[in-house]
Formats: structure tokens, C-alpha cells, sequence
């Protein structure tokens, strides 16, 4: 007799959550199982399919070719059928129901601080969960590993449904006392004449300008659509970079520390500004507003959480 026939769905659920946290310690404290009971199941598993399914490598249990195949398989069955068995509406004071946005820095410090203490007021016993951008972020939502993605998307594919929920202006960060901009007016040849600090633009082979070769085009929120480089090349100018940096809290730390500016979302330079260690510059050039905006699958809205949460994403972002 073929061992899955007799497949116990509880070692799914384990197979599932190990899926996602890579370790057995993070993958039990969630089900609120011991290591050893994660262990148990996950060599009943391999012993049915006949795969190791997980082995430990330096970065923790790195998933089989077989694992990562029968993953969004096995969590999208999962989904349907607690879809099912669960009550046709939902109750925040009393769910358990662990929420995943996927966020960048400037969505993980702007959003994520309201949006949990939304989530402690009103529904205290779930969890939110912020996840980082990554390369399989479409893979993520659609396999419903992920509930939310907050950006800057300018295109997703068809079954996705694109929302602005906010609206970002640029402007440029220095240190407080930064020796050149004391009380003296502030145009391009003042602002190009100290080095700038660029953030990566892109996760290789994700985001890309033009979407002719994927339907997923976003933009890091602290762009302006070559805006700058526009008013620089219109007067002859040219800036110098000085540092390269993966993202926005890098770029705040380093212009704190250096003669050095960067450009930065509003809301997020003001969480500096406010303790005095940083000024905020206004462009001397026509900088345009950068669209915040809240991507998920639109299907997903016919279940009562995901409808629940997403209204409450909106409604903070509408208080901000």
C-alpha cells in the first residue's frame, strides 16, 4: 500500500512551517510543539515520500528539489482547506491569524509601528509578521505565504490588484550641522558640491524600468524618476557618489556620520529630524511625489481576514 494514502495532515502543517522558517526551533515555537515532536514528524514525512525533504546546511535546513516543487502545492492545499472548515466571518478580538506584509525599509518603519499597534488594540492574540523583499515575492503572494506587498509597483500581473495608499515626497538629508548648509540658500551647485549617498535601485532580475520582459515593474520609494540627474544634466553638472548603500536606514546612519547627503522619503527623514540629528533640504528642482502603493492578489479579498486586514493597512495609511 502506497505510505501517503494514510498521510497524517498534521506532518503537512509541519512540513509547511519548516518551509518557511528553515529550523526546526522557529518551525516548533509556532506550532507550539517541541524540537524533538518537529523531528518526529519530519522523518515520518521523508519515510512516506521517500525524500530528505530538509537538510542542514550553514544557513539551517535548506529544502530538497522535492520540497521546494511540492511547497506552494502543499500551502495553497493547506489555505483551501482551513478556508473551508473556517467560519464564514472573522473576528479580530478573538483570531489567531498570523499576517504577512512584505515591506521595505521605509514601508517597515512608516507602516509596520501603526499597524501593529492597530493589531494589539483590536486583535491582540494575532501576529504580524513583516517580511523582507525578496526575488520570490509574486511566488510568495501567490502561493499565500505572503498577504500584502508595500511599494512603489508601477505594474503587477492581471490577478493582482495595485492600490496607492499613500502619496511620498522626496527631500534631501544631511547631518544638523553639517558645515555647508548653515543658513545659506540652497540650489543644485551647493547640493552636487558634497558627495551623495545612492541606495541600490534594484533586486537584480525583479525590478525592472522599462517591464518589457515582466509584467512586475517597482520602484525603490526614495526614486524620482531621474528627476535629479535631469536638473543636474540641464546645468552642466555632475554630482559625485560617495557611498553605495542597500537601504534607507544605512543611508540616514551614514549622513549623520559624514559630510555626505542622500535623498530620503519625507516621512522617514522627519523620524530624524525630530530628534535633531538631521536637516531636511527641499529640492531646488521640480521633484515629483512618489506613490506608495499596496499590491495582493485579488481574489484574496473574499476572505474575511485578509478583507479585514486590508482595510485596516488603508485606514492607517489614510492617518498618516
Amino acid at each position: 500500500m502506497n505510505p501517503t494514502h494514510n498521510l497524517d495532515l498534521n506532518l503537512l502543517r509541519v512540513f509547511d512551517v519548516l518551509l518557511e522558517e528553515r529550523s526546526v526551533t522557529r518551525a516548533g515555537a509556532r506550532l507550539g510543539l517541541t524540537q524533538s515532536a518537529v523531528s518526529h514528524a519530519l522523518n515520518r514525512l521523508r519515510y512516506m515520500l521517500s525524500d530528505e525533504l530538509f537538510v542542514r546546511g550553514p544557513g539551517g535546513m535548506q529544502p530538497t528539489p522535492r520540497a521546494v516543487e511540492m511547497g506552494p502545492q502543499v500551502h495553497a492545499a493547506l489555505n483551501q482547506l482551513q478556508a473551508a472548515l473556517a467560519p464564514s466571518d472573522f473576528d479580530p478580538a478573538t483570531s489567531e491569524r498570523r499576517f504577512t506584509l512584505v515591506a521595505g525599509t521605509y514601508a517597515s518603519a512608516i507602516l509596520a509601528p501603526p499597524i501593529a499597534s492597530r493589531l494589539s488594540q483590536v486583535a491582540p492574540q494575532s501576529e504580524l509578521m513583516i517580511a523582507e523583499l525578496a526575488l520570490d515575492v509574486l511566488e510568495r503572494l501567490d502561493a499565500q505565504r505572503a498577504d500584502f506587498l508595500v511599494g512603489n509597483v508601477l505594474a503587477a500581473p492581471e490577478r493582482f490588484a495595485r492600490e496607492t495608499i499613500l502619496t511620498e515626497e522626496l527631500v534631501w538629508v544631511v547631518r544638523n550641522d553639517h558645515p555647508t548648509f548653515q543658513g545659506r540658500h540652497v540650489d543644485l551647485e551647493t547640493l552636487v558640491c558634497v558627495p551623495h549617498i545612492v541606495m541600490a535601485r534594484s533586486l537584480p532580475g525583479l525590478i525592472e524600468e522599462g517591464g518589457e520582459r515582466r509584467p512586475f515593474v517597482s520602484r525603490a520609494s526614495w526614486e524620482d524618476a531621474g528627476a535629479f540627474e535631469a536638473a543636474l544634466a540641464a546645468c552642466g553638472l555632475t554630482r559625485r557618489i560617495g557611498v553605495s548603500v542597500p537601504d534607507t536606514y544605512t543611508a540616514l546612519a551614514v549622513a549623520i556620520r559624514t559630510d555626505m547627503a542622500t535623498l530620503l522619503p519625507r516621512r522617514l527623514a522627519l523620524l530624524s529630524a525630530q530628534s535633531g540629528r538631521v536637516k531636511l533640504i527641499e529640492p531646488p528642482y521640480d521633484s515629483p511625489a512618489v506613490d506608495v502603493t499596496l499590491l495582493y492578489l485579488k481574489d484574496r479579498l473574499a476572505e474575511p481576514a485578509v478583507a479585514w486586514m486590508h482595510d485596516v493597512i488603508r485606514d492607517v495609511a489614510d492617518g498618516l
